[in-house]
C-alpha cells in the first residue's frame, strides 16, 4: 500500500475541526442559542490543542496514531521499531492505515456513568477516535481497491476524511434529558413558596460545592491537562462531574413552585449534561475526539444554563421576593441576580 504523507493535521486538521462543529448542531436543534465568539475563544484554543496534541512526541497528534494502530498511551516514539518516529514512518509511507470491516457504532457519554482516570485504561474499543479511524480504515481501503490498487490522490483522502467525520457525526446521538416534566414534584406558587425553594436550592448546592474538592471550572482544568500535561487535574474532573451528577439529583427531588417548574427542569437537564461533559473531558487522554465534541456543547450548555438562571432571576423578581442577607436561601438569590443582571447586559 501506498504512502498516507496527506493523513496528518495539515489536510484533515480542518475538516476535524468542523467535526465538533457538527456536534452543535444537536444541541441547537433543541432551541440553544449560540454564545457570542468571544465567550468561546478559551474552547477553541482547546479544540486546537487537543486536535494537535502530540503527548509522546513521536511527530502524530494523538487520534492519528489511531489511524495506524498505535495506542493512545504508547509511550514509545518508535512504536514499529523502525529506526525512525512515529511521524517519519508515515511520511515515508512506511505505516500504513490498518483496514477494519466492522464499524461499531458510537454515541455520546452516557450521563450516569462517570469516568474514573485512576482506574486502569480500559481498551479503546468503542470511542468516538476509535470509530472514526474504522470508518476512514474501511472507506480508504474500499476507495483504494476502486482505484486500481494505485494511491489515492490528496484530495481523494481528503474526500474520505470528510466522509469518515461525518459518518461519525451521523452516529453520535445527545443523551436524552434526565428529567422530564412529569418526575417532577410540582406544588404551590406564590412569595413563600418561591422563598422556601430559594432556601432548600440552596442547601443542595452547597452540600454538593463542599463534597468536592473543585476550586476551578472544568474548562480550566481541561486546560491544565492539555497545556501544562497537570494529569491530577483529570481527577478533578471527575470530581465536577459528579458535583454536577449529585446537585442535578437534589434539584430534582425538591418540591418546585408552579412558576419555576419548566425554568427548573431546563436547569436541571442543563446540570446533568454538564456532568456528561465534565466527564468527557476526563477522557481527553483515551478518546480525544470525545472531548472535541464535548468540547462544542459545553459552550452552548454554559449558555443555555446562564440564560436559565437570569430567567429564574426574572421570576424571582417579578414576584417581589427579597430575603435578609444570611438568612437561607439569600445567597441563591443574589446568585440569580446576578445572572440575570449579566444577561441583561449582554442583550443592550
Amino acid at each position: 500500500m501506498g504512502q498516507i504523507t496527506s493523513l496528518n493535521w495539515r489536510i484533515i486538521g480542518a475538516t476535524l475541526f468542523s467535526l465538533v462543529l457538527v456536534a452543535g448542531a444537536f444541541i441547537l436543534a433543541r432551541g440553544i442559542g449560540s454564545p457570542p465568539l468571544a465567550e468561546a475563544s478559551v474552547e477553541t484554543a482547546l479544540l486546537e490543542a487537543i486536535a494537535t496534541r502530540d503527548s509522546n512526541g513521536d511527530g502524530l497528534p494523538d487520534w492519528q496514531g489511531a489511524l495506524y494502530g498505535i495506542p493512545l498511551d504508547s509511550p514509545t516514539t518508535d512504536y514499529f521499531n523502525l529506526g525512525m518516529t512515529n511521524g517519519e514512518a508515515v511520511a515515508r509511507g512506511l505505516i500504513v492505515p490498518k483496514a477494519v470491516a466492522d464499524i461499531a457504532v458510537a454515541t455520546s457519554s452516557d450521563q450516569s456513568v462517570i469516568v474514573d482516570p485512576s482506574l486502569p485504561s480500559t481498551s479503546p474499543e468503542g470511542t468516538l477516535t476509535d470509530t472514526f479511524a474504522k470508518n476512514f480504515f474501511a472507506l480508504y481501503v474500499s476507495a483504494k481497491q476502486a482505484n486500481g490498487g494505485v494511491q489515492l490522490s490528496q484530495t481523494q483522502i481528503d474526500t474520505l476524511a470528510g466522509q469518515a467525520l461525518s459518518s461519525l457525526a451521523s452516529m453520535v446521538t445527545i443523551a436524552p434529558d434526565y428529567k422530564s416534566a412529569r418526575d417532577l414534584t410540582v406544588s404551590d406558587s406564590g412569595a413563600d413558596a418561591l422563598k422556601a425553594f430559594a432556601a432548600s436550592a440552596e442547601a443542595v448546592i452547597q452540600k454538593n460545592g463542599s463534597a468536592a474538592n473543585v476550586t476551578k471550572s472544568e474548562i480550566f482544568y481541561l486546560q491544565d491537562v492539555i497545556e501544562k500535561g497537570d494529569t491530577s487535574a483529570l481527577s478533578s474532573l471527575v470530581a465536577v462531574a459528579k458535583r454536577y451528577r449529585d446537585t442535578a439529583v437534589g434539584l430534582a427531588a425538591l418540591p418546585i413552585p408552579t412558576e419555576l417548574s419548566a425554568h427548573t427542569l431546563a436547569l436541571i437537564n442543563q446540570i446533568m449534561r454538564s456532568s456528561g461533559i465534565a466527564s468527557d473531558f476526563a477522557r481527553v487522554n483515551t478518546d480525544p475526539l470525545a472531548a472535541m465534541f464535548a468540547l462544542e456543547q459545553y459552550v452552548l450548555v454554559s449558555q443555555a444554563a446562564n440564560e436559565t438562571l437570569a430567567t429564574i432571576g426574572e421570576v424571582y423578581a417579578a414576584a417581589g421576593v427579597t430575603l435578609p442577607v444570611g438568612s437561607p436561601g439569600a445567597l441563591f438569590l443574589t446568585t440569580l441576580n446576578q445572572y440575570r443582571i449579566a444577561q441583561g447586559t449582554q442583550a443592550l
